[in-house]
């Protein structure tokens, strides 16, 4: 499955538009007691497990859209967007990390 954030694929013909797919994933307040209540694994300023932990969230997101695309009949997915959202208040300190796009077929030119 290809994924891009570009409208187009370079050298190749769009055949059809399915429409909006998108995938969502949660990063729940759990983590952050888990990552900062013992040792922090800081490298370089940077908290490694708490991004390992974003990478995860955003490839679920990403993998959910990818199988909607599948049921649809897509080959790729084009105008791709990863929003991060920060649900606070009732939600504690989640993170919902959002991905849409167009599903589309194409075919070589």
């Amino acid at each position: 499955m290809l994924i891009l954030t570009t409208p187009n694929i370079e050298d190749k013909n769009i055949k059809e538009y399915y429409g909006l797919v998108s995938g969502e994933a949660l990063l729940g307040a759990n983590v952050y007691k888990d990552m900062f209540s013992g040792v922090r694994d800081v490298v370089g300023g940077r908290t490694s497990a708490y991004e390992e932990e974003l990478q995860k969230a955003r490839d679920l997101a990403i993998k959910s859209m990818e199988e909607k695309c599948k049921k649809l009949g897509a080959n790729a997915a084009v105008g791709v967007r990863i929003v991060y959202h920060n649900l606070g208040g009732t939600m504690g300190n989640t993170i919902l990390v959002s991905v849409s796009g167009t599903a589309v077929y194409f075919e070589d030119k």
